[in-house]
């Protein structure tokens, strides 16, 4: 078969050697699976069943779904061989927030994935252009979408053969709303031709899957680089499996044995976070080995040859240490696709000495997502780096170091909004608002998100982006926001790690509190958060230094709209949040 132009072609391409397990979801404890074939036929009765009720090509039809789900996949594919546009919604946003974006969106059906995502939809429904709402699990009040599947109307057969014949790889796909850091939701409008481009150039720069066909998928399929890392699988004859949640990744991933996943930086350094607590409990000769197999795996270098006597020292490492690692990961992980944000260099360079390769890609939402990605083959990996721009896209950097990027991924533009649109692609360029280098070898490397930098008062630039990810190395914080524009100093707002910091009290016998503002204030704690600080500001410039810290009691989370759902800081949301910590810094 002939590589897919789009997007439902990908699950066609599949059907040319199939799956007996193609996408698997559990339910009430047990795993259900779907075969290419199956599932295929599903999407083609959906289809038929949209066209009978009257959905026609470019129609928006919504998706809702707290977890990743078969069922999801299902609607998705069915949406988009009729010609019709996908509106994929982050199920965490406020009721105003799925107002706005079905009333922008024009969304006429909406599929939900539960009670919850309907009782929040359903009291807004009147105000938006909903006709109906389907949900996938079953419960009163509501449509369940497996009525979609009852009294299936063949006689459409023909009828949806021409929607099909009828998508054009230039048609629009789907509509992405950014949460963005700031401001309202923006819809980025991609073409099948946009993601389609991005996700054949981007596999290229993946191992072969071939004998390994087995994935853990968690990470949100509203989100682009979710949903083009599942295209991608389809189009490898991977077996996708849904995890029940976050909180359940280490079960699943022990159930499952994948060999690939995807992270954000956050939920890397989290498990990172939790292995170096748990070293802190060993004692005698296991605690020295951890230390020696970190030191070693320190030391790796990707670009060079290690040495003979390093291998040596390495394997070692792998076979004490490192091993059980993996047996926590599953066994058979190999790698880690991670995207979203910057990853701290270091944790790279462990992991991928530890037999378990992460591979870092940069993008957004509206390039498709991908603009460059490192590969696993030798040369294609570099710490500290995105990897190289992908084949068919132009890169560029403008004189105040903004990355600009053209290509057949670049979005077709904001949704009713071209003057948007006109500021953001000038001359055929995507104005990416990162700051970026290339080096002589063609890696990328971000360095701060234009936006974000900011001057003090004494008019240097202060790049946070950099800062906060090098504090985040301490084990006693869980988020930081670097502050300080026009002011004199940097300062910072820490969210602290409350489960790292109770083994640090019970380790130093001081007595273990629940009450996080009491936490916060804990002496003995402060001293050690500063001595943490101020080793790290060593390595900045005296102008880049936090000076001046406070610690707040609320954990920054996605629920509470601090943070994005790919776990970015909302900067003005947390400065609103804790003005007063604010103003106890600079007052």
């Amino acid at each position: 078969m002939k590589k897919p132009k789009r997007l439902f072609e990908f699950l066609e391409y599949q059907l040319e050697n199939p799956l007996g397990k193609s996408i698997n979801t559990k339910y009430n404890g047990e795993w259900e699976s779907l075969s290419t074939n199956d599932f295929y036929e599903k999407v083609q009765i959906l289809s038929r069943k949209l066209i009978e009720i009257g959905i026609k090509k470019g129609d928006k039809i919504a998706l809702i779904s707290t977890q990743n789900r078969t069922e999801w996949c299902i609607a998705d594919n069915s949406v988009l061989q009729i010609g019709a546009v996908t509106v994929p919604i982050y199920p965490t946003i406020s009721k105003s927030e799925f107002q706005y974006v079905l009333n922008h969106s024009e969304s006429k059906i909406c599929f939900v994935s539960d009670k919850d995502i309907f009782d929040k939809v359903n009291q807004i429904k009147n105000k938006t252009k909903l006709e109906k709402i389907y949900s996938f699990e079953e419960f009163e009040n509501c449509k369940n979408w497996n009525l979609l599947f009852e009294n299936d109307n063949k006689s459409l057969k023909g009828e949806l053969i021409s929607r099909m014949n009828n998508v054009l790889p230039d048609d629009l796909a789907t509509i992405i709303y950014t949460s963005g850091t700031t401001g309202i939701p923006k819809g980025v409008m991609l073409t099948h031709r946009n993601i389609v481009s991005n996700i054949l150039s981007a596999s290229k720069r993946l191992p072969s899957m071939e004998n390994k066909n087995k994935a853990l998928s968690f990470l949100p399929l509203c989100h682009i680089f979710e949903r083009i890392i599942i295209y991608m699988y389809y189009f490898s004859r991977v077996e996708i499996y849904f995890a029940e949640s976050l909180e359940t990744i280490s079960e699943n991933l022990k159930e499952v044995k994948p060999f690939y996943m995807t992270a954000v930086p956050r939920l890397i350094e989290k498990i990172f976070d939790k292995i170096e607590s748990k070293a802190e409990e060993f004692t005698g000769i296991k605690k020295s080995l951890y230390k020696w197999s970190i030191s070693i795996a320190d030391k790796f270098s990707i670009e060079k040859q290690n040495g003979i006597f390093y291998n040596f020292k390495l394997e070692i490492s792998k076979f004490l240490v490192f091993s059980k690692w993996k047996s926590a990961l599953g066994g058979s992980l190999e790698l880690i696709c991670s995207g979203s944000a910057p990853l701290q260099p270091r944790l790279v360079k462990i992991f991928t000495a530890a037999g378990i390769q992460i591979i870092e890609g940069y993008g957004l939402t509206e390039t498709s997502p991908v603009i460059s990605i490192s590969e696993t083959k030798k040369g294609g990996t570099k710490f500290g780096y995105v990897g190289k721009i992908i084949e068919g896209i132009e890169v560029k950097i403008a004189k105040d170091g903004e990355i600009l990027c053209k290509g057949p991924n670049v979005m077709k533009g904001y949704f009713k909004d071209s003057k948007l649109t006109s500021k953001t692609i000038k001359n055929g360029f995507l104005h990416t608002g990162d700051i970026g280098e290339i080096d002589d070898e063609g890696f990328l490397k971000i360095t701060d998100r234009k936006k974000q930098l900011f001057k003090t008062s004494g008019g240097k630039y202060i790049a946070p982006q950099v800062i906060e990810n090098r504090m985040k190395r301490s084990p006693f914080i869980e988020q930081i926001m670097v502050i300080g524009e026009g002011e004199k100093m940097p300062s910072a707002l820490i969210q602290p790690d409350f489960e790292y910091i109770k083994s640090w009290f019970l380790k130093n016998k001081i007595n273990i509190l629940d009450d996080f503002e009491i936490i916060c204030g804990n002496k003995e704690l402060l001293i050690k958060i500063n001595e943490e600080i101020n080793n790290i500001n060593k390595e900045f410039g005296d102008w880049e230094r936090i000076k001046k810290f406070e610690l707040t009691p609320q954990v920054w989370s996605i629920e509470n709209g601090l943070l994005t759902p790919t776990m970015k800081l909302k900067r003005k949301s947390i400065i609103k949040e804790f003005i007063h910590l604010k103003e106890k810094i600079y007052n």
